[in-house]
């Protein structure tokens, strides 16, 4: 595929879910779930679904297998959880229930991010996969760090990611 066609395909609307994942930051002190929402409809996207969930292995498996088996949802955002300290678990829960990894999505990731916080970047466990023929990207909780994702890879690679996934396994 050529690049133009690329990014071709990355045109249109996807719909989102955006699940937030926090043991404290809950309706307006939930600022990264609340960027994500505005930052993806104001580039022409939809959220079809929207859920916050404490980082805990059962709610985030029932809220992440709730969005995957949405019909609307194409692609699934996590925010928050994706550090090393003790409560966050949402790396370990995804990573156990993903069909395959994309391994590139969090490697993408560190490397731009180390541009900004240098060897910080280590503690990001961010991680992308695939659920039942859907994407589902981890990314970490703060909006400087949800915009790099966000401009740098996941608009870009939004439309190409949903066209591939839909030939996955479902």
């Amino acid at each position: 595929m050529s690049l133009e066609a690329h990014r071709d395909e990355g045109r249109g609307t996807i719909a989102f879910a955006v699940i937030t994942i926090s043991d404290t930051r809950f309706g307006p002190a939930d600022k990264g779930g609340a960027y994500l929402v505005e930052r993806l409809t104001g580039a022409g996207h939809r959220v079809a679904f929207r859920e916050t969930v404490r980082d805990e292995r059962d709610e985030i498996e029932a809220a992440v297998r709730r969005a995957v088996a949405d019909r609307e949802v194409e692609l699934v955002l996590t925010t928050g959880g994706t550090g090393i300290a003790p409560r966050d678990v949402t790396y370990d829960t995804l990573r156990g229930m993903l069909d395959s990894e994309i391994p590139g999505f969090g490697e993408l990731f560190r490397w731009l991010s180390y541009r900004d916080i240098g060897s910080a970047t280590i503690l990001s466990r961010a991680l992308g996969g695939l659920l039942a023929g859907k994407v589902v990207l981890a990314l970490p909780g703060s909006p400087k760090a949800l915009a790099l994702a966000l401009d740098e890879i996941v608009l870009k690679e939004a439309g190409h990611l949903v066209s591939q996934s839909r030939g996955a396994k479902r």
